[in-house]
């Protein structure tokens, strides 16, 4: 049988993986997929790296189009990243009858709907593996592997950057700035790191995870995202002093109400195995009825741990070539024409405890001044700590951790705190979960 012939769009860090891992696995790979695979013709806007990859025999071209619209691809595999041109290539290769991989998270939590129905109207597969948490095969697990559980939630690391920075914050006392000018030097955050600190990338990844769990319609823009970019040395030593660890989590749950779907600094108990997940790696914890809870860890990112997702998806797809096409494994999990419109709920409907940090006078009386305002709307406190004054006489840090309750009446509470006379500034409130 012929060996399929595969068209790479950007051989920069992750396309550059992919040509090494099919090239050096080639053996290996033709004897899971059934027949040789090799790639044929590459788009860079750099034509020596097929060289410095040992690709020196490879069809290049400056102009992606010219990969997507040649007769003899039968994969595309898009690596360029970003929104645009990534939709106009991909929308094309899809209505020239190709099969597509990409790792491009973006892409396909904002497109994805479109880009899917596309893909169901011509009968090719879009496989996407490679889009969140790099070589964890999380999509495959939701997909396939627990696919006889009703998901209930869960809860993932799925930004190494961010991950990194409150690791070092912990570990070393260090500032913020500090170690986000560290992470851009060693390469694991862009000059604009935005899209990391911000929670804008575990967005993205966490409406991916969401739709497929839940079955439901990509909604990245309904997604709740908060970043770590707040959060402070005195805010990391705190939660360690009150048993916890605080991590940027996408959480997405089935409530009755709809389906949880929020990125924000979380603070979690340090004896969950999640918590003591450190580094620029990425775990996701998934909870469902049958299984139970199951942790997948791994590198979110890099080369070759991304290269490892991307090729694995075409190895499926290569499997698969002369399926028919109402026989394979449906995008996101459910047949298309069984997505649920179950509602996105908003986060003034969610319930969680809360950590809250505030500067207060130095004097009596102010804890019970909050503890009023917090008794108003039913919001209990399950444990405080009131530090020495250090540099400021008159001025104290008051932390409180309070019981599950509604976000709204938070908001509300907060509101009125920072309103009193004895409360220097803007109250911190990091989110508490428990994972149970």
């Amino acid at each position: 049988m012929n060996p399929v012939k595969i068209g790479l769009l950007g051989l920069g860090t992750v396309g550059g993986g992919t040509a090494t891992v099919l090239k050096r696995n080639a053996e290996e790979i033709a004897r899971r997929a059934g027949r040789g695979i090799i790639v044929d013709y590459a788009a860079t806007l750099e034509p020596e790296r097929a060289g410095e990859l040992g690709l020196s025999d490879l069809r290049i071209t400056q102009d992606a189009f010219d990969v997507v619209n040649d007769p003899d691809i039968s994969i595309v595999v898009e690596l360029i990243g970003g929104y645009s041109p990534a939709k106009e290539l991909v929308l094309q290769a899809i209505e020239n009858g190709k099969h597509v991989v990409t790792a491009n998270k973006a892409l396909i939590a904002v497109h994805g709907n479109e880009i899917f129905a596309k893909a169901q109207e011509k009968g090719v597969m879009v496989a996407f593996e490679a889009a969140v948490a790099g070589g964890i095969p999380i999509i495959k697990a939701l997909r396939e592997g627990l696919a006889a559980n009703k998901i209930e939630w869960l809860a993932g690391i799925i930004n190494g950057t961010g991950n990194f920075i409150l690791t070092e914050m912990r570990d070393k006392g260090r500032a913020f700035d500090d170690v986000l000018a560290e992470a851009q030097a060693l390469g694991y955050a862009e000059a604009d790191p935005t899209f990391d600190v911000e929670g804008i990338d575990a967005a993205h990844k966490l409406s991916i995870l969401s739709s497929i769990a839940f079955g439901i319609p990509l909604q990245f823009e309904k997604t709740y995202t908060e970043g770590i970019s707040k959060i402070s040395r005195d805010d990391v030593t705190y939660a360690s002093e009150l048993g916890y660890n605080i991590k940027h989590l996408g959480i997405a749950r089935r409530t009755k109400e709809g389906v949880e779907q929020r990125v924000h600094p979380t603070m979690i108990p340090k004896t969950r195995l999640i918590a003591n997940v450190n580094g620029v790696m990425n775990a996701v914890l998934v909870n469902g009825d049958a299984v139970g809870h199951t942790l997948y860890y791994g590198a979110g990112a890099g080369d070759e741990p991304t290269a490892s997702a991307v090729v694995a998806d075409i190895i499926d797809v290569v499997r698969v070539l002369t399926t028919d096409p109402e026989n394979r494994v449906p995008h996101l999990a459910f047949q298309p024409d069984s997505l649920a419109d179950t509602p996105i709920v908003s986060m003034d409907a969610i319930e969680t405890g809360f950590y809250l940090r505030m500067r207060a006078a130095n004097h009596a009386g102010v804890l019970a001044e909050v503890t009023k305002i917090l008794g108003e709307r039913n919001i209990s406190i399950e444990a405080f700590i009131q530090k020495e004054p250090s540099e400021d006489a008159d001025k104290v840090d008051i932390i409180l951790l309070t019981h599950r309750v509604n976000e709204g009446d938070m908001n509300a509470a907060i509101k009125e705190i920072e309103a009193l006379d004895v409360i220097t500034g803007d109250v911190m409130r990091i989110r508490v979960e428990s994972l149970k």
